[in-house]
Order: structure tokens, then C-alpha cells, then sequence
């Protein structure tokens, strides 16, 4: 080998590692993409992010309980002296450090109406954790059934287009040979034509389909991706109940009503006394109070007396709303239509989702018997072929014959490939109805 075929040899097996890393082949059954999805989903992780501040209000919320220690500090330099009959009271670089402890007794029951809302908002947050692992699954679950049903179709018309690519160049033998006509090899071409169509359409589907599939499971885009559940099998449903108690909208509703019912007591709280309590003691220093007094013999001597000391404080505070123009009062009714909103709301939506359930219910049972439908269809256009392609073949039977069994096996094929991915579509859909779906 020569130093020109050598160069021409090393930058074609470059080229070839290049694709290779370029296009990476990633083989992925149904549980991995769930795994990915996830792994990948920035709302599972925002939903993350609000149950951990949830939780963090909650804390908060029980800090309210217990009593608040504050320290404080000051410094302070005064010019000029202040004159108190006839002494001079000198500030010059005074202190004060002190601590307070302050303990609410009662509050009208706000703080336990507000611990009770950070509960609420807390489980709140887990329900809406558990509802975006759910979008993210079914969206997973739809990428991925999808990805599958294009790609079997995909290889189903390259099939159908080698069997039509065979039979033209039996009728163009046939044309040569005087046992066919030009009209029948018109009818191929033009059949043949349509079939390379449709493939190249459903190739361009099956790229799209893998580009959704690559960012819902947060893949570069350019992966090829190989799913490994290609064999569908639809299993009879059995116990399909129309059950929608755990599923996380209505807890959420049902949640609602229950921070109205908070919101409320909160707000007739504010028209109730409270009571605190307040605790301290202060150290205070360098405050100086200087004057002159009489010896004797008229001699006046300069005086200086230094105050250091500390005092303690406490104090029973209570502060008892008596007259505010009936606000607190609107805000107790303002409180309670909020609270009839979110209970009318919570009729509605319960009414709403009882028909999702059931709709989800009817597809899947109504998915089983179209699989069963499909597959009955396609073993009757596959026999139908068989035996159209022996007529054929033994001149007993038109070409126009032939393309139309070919036809509807395609017809039929296709309808099985879309009964039996929509079908575990279905049952991802009742699954998220119901409030089952989980990993």
C-alpha cells in the first residue's frame, strides 16, 4: 500500500470514529425512559424545590410558638453636657447592652390557624410533586409508544416497498416477454411511487418523534435511540375502577377548602385580645453627673459621681381591638366567600374529573377490543394475500387484485401498530386518571 492510499485509509476510519461519537446508540426500554424523563424534568425539580420551602414554612410556622431571645447594643458620644440644676450630666462614650425575651400567650388562635395553613401548604406541595411525576411519566409514556409506532411503521413500509420493488421487476420480465402490458407496469410504478412516499413521510415522523423522545429524557439530539419493548402485548383489563380518591388534583382541591377554612379563623382572629409577655435586662454604664460642693471656708471642690448598674423589666402586655369600622368583621366575610369559592370549585373539578375517569375507563376497554379487531384484520389481510399472490402467480387473478390485498395488508398493519401503542397509552392515561400512576 502506497503512502497516498495510507493518508486516503487513516482519514476514512477518522471520519467513521467521528460519526460514531457524533451519533450515539442508545437503547432504551419503557422503565429507563421513565427513569430519564424524571432524572431530566426542570418541573419535577421547581415541584421539589416548593415542597422543600413548604417544609421550611412549616418550621417557621412552629417557631411561632416558642419565645424570641434579641440582644441588643448601644453606643452613644453627647455634645454638649446637659445642664440638671446646676450638674452637669456628661454622656460622653455611654453604653447599654441588654437582652429581652418576649413570649406570645394568646393571639386570638392565629398562630395555630397559621401552623395548621403551613401544614397544609406543605401537603399541598407534596400533591403537586406527585401530580408533575405524573405529567412527566404519561409525557414519557406518549414520546415513547409514539417513537415505537413510527419506527414499526417505518419498517413495515420499507417491507412493503422491497415486496413492490419484486413484484415490478417480475411485470417488467413479464412486459419483456410478451405476458403483461404496459398498463400493468404503469399500475406498479404508480403504486410503487405512492408507497415510497408514504415511507419517506413516516421517515420524517420518526425523526420527529426521536427528537420529542431525546428532550423529554434530556438525550443530545443527534442520539439515535433503540427501543427495546418493541413487542407489544395487550393484556385483558381487568378491575377498571372508576376510583379518582388518590388522585392528587382533587387532594390539591380538597387542600383548598380546608387553607380557606384557616384563612377564615386567621382573620377572626384579628378581632380577638391578645396577649404577650416581655422579659429583660439592660446594663448601662459611663453616664457621669459632675457638679461642685462647698469644703468649707468658701472652697468649692469638683465632683464626679460614674453610674453603672443594670435593671430588669417585665411586662403583661394585652391589646384588645374595640373599635376599627367593622374591618375586621369584612375581612371575616371577605375570608368566607373565599372559602365558598374554593368549595364550589372543588364541586366542579370533582364533576369534571369523574367524566375523565370514565372516559379514561372506556378507553382502555374499548383500546383491548380494537387491538383484538386489529389483529383479526390483519390475519384476514394477510390470508387474503397469500392466497391473492397464488392466484396471481398462477394467472388466475388480475394484478389489480394483488395491489389491492397488498393495500389492505398495509391498511391492516398499520391499524394493528396504532391499536397496540395507543392501547398502553390508554392505560398510562387511566393510570394518571386514577392517581396510580407512580414509577
Amino acid at each position: 500500500m502506497n503512502g497516498k492510499n495510507i493518508v486516503i485509509s487513516c482519514c476514512a476510519a477518522l471520519f467513521s470514529v467521528c460519526g460514531a461519537v457524533a451519533q450515539q446508540r442508545l437503547p432504551l426500554s419503557q422503565a429507563e425512559c421513565r427513569e430519564m424523563a424524571l432524572l431530566h424534568s426542570e418541573g419535577l425539580q421547581q415541584a421539589d424545590n416548593r415542597l422543600r420551602q413548604a417544609e421550611l414554612d412549616s418550621e417557621i410556622a412552629t417557631a411561632a410558638y416558642l419565645p424570641k431571645i434579641d440582644g441588643s447594643a448601644t453606643g452613644a458620644y453627647m455634645l454638649p453636657d446637659m445642664d440638671m440644676m446646676g450638674m452637669e450630666l456628661r454622656m460622653r462614650g455611654t453604653y447599654m447592652a441588654g437582652i429581652s425575651l418576649t413570649q406570645p400567650i394568646y393571639a386570638g388562635g392565629k398562630i395555630m390557624a397559621g401552623k395548621r395553613l403551613a401544614r397544609i401548604g406543605k401537603e399541598s406541595a407534596g400533591e403537586q410533586l406527585r401530580m408533575a411525576r405524573m405529567d412527566v411519566l404519561v409525557e414519557a409514556d406518549n414520546a415513547y409508544w409514539t417513537y415505537i409506532a413510527v419506527e414499526r411503521k417505518v419498517r413495515m413500509l420499507e417491507g412493503y416497498c422491497a415486496r413492490m420493488d419484486t413484484l415490478r421487476r417480475q411485470v417488467d420480465a413479464a412486459l419483456a416477454a410478451g405476458m403483461a402490458t404496459e398498463n400493468d407496469l404503469l399500475r406498479i410504478e404508480a403504486k410503487y411511487s405512492e408507497v415510497r412516499y408514504q415511507l419517506q413521510k413516516v421517515r420524517n415522523g420518526s425523526d420527529l418523534c426521536r427528537l420529542s423522545l431525546c428532550r423529554v429524557i434530556g438525550a443530545e439530539l443527534d442520539t439515535e435511540i433503540v427501543p427495546t419493548d418493541t413487542v407489544v402485548v395487550a393484556s385483558e383489563p381487568v378491575r377498571l375502577v372508576a376510583d379518582m380518591a388518590g388522585r392528587p388534583e382533587l387532594r390539591l382541591l380538597e387542600k383548598q377548602v380546608a387553607a380557606g377554612e384557616q384563612q377564615v379563623r386567621m382573620a377572626r382572629a384579628d378581632a380577638l385580645p391578645t396577649v404577650g409577655l416581655t422579659a429583660g435586662y439592660t446594663y448601662y454604664g459611663n453616664i457621669k453627673l459632675g457638679s461642685t460642693i462647698d469644703v468649707g471656708g468658701g472652697v468649692m471642690m469638683p465632683y464626679t459621681q460614674e453610674f453603672r448598674d443594670g435593671i430588669g423589666i417585665a411586662m403583661l402586655a394585652v391589646k384588645i381591638p374595640v373599635f376599627h369600622w367593622g374591618e375586621n368583621r369584612k375581612r371575616v366575610r371577605k375570608a368566607r366567600y373565599e372559602l365558598r369559592n374554593a368549595e364550589l370549585e372543588l364541586q366542579k373539578n370533582s364533576r369534571l374529573m369523574s367524566i375523565e375517569v370514565q372516559r379514561a375507563v372506556r378507553n382502555v376497554e374499548d383500546g383491548y377490543l380494537l387491538v383484538g379487531t386489529a389483529e383479526t384484520g390483519l390475519r384476514q389481510a394477510e390470508e387474503n394475500l397469500r392466497v391473492t399472490g397464488n392466484r396471481y402467480a398462477a394467472s388466475m387473478a388480475p394484478l389489480t387484485d394483488l395491489l389491492d390485498a397488498q393495500s389492505q395488508w398495509q391498511q391492516a398493519e398499520s391499524n394493528l401498530i396504532e391499536a397496540q401503542t395507543q392501547y398502553r397509552i390508554y392505560e398510562t392515561e387511566y393510570l394518571r386518571a386514577t392517581g396510580r400512576l407512580e414509577q
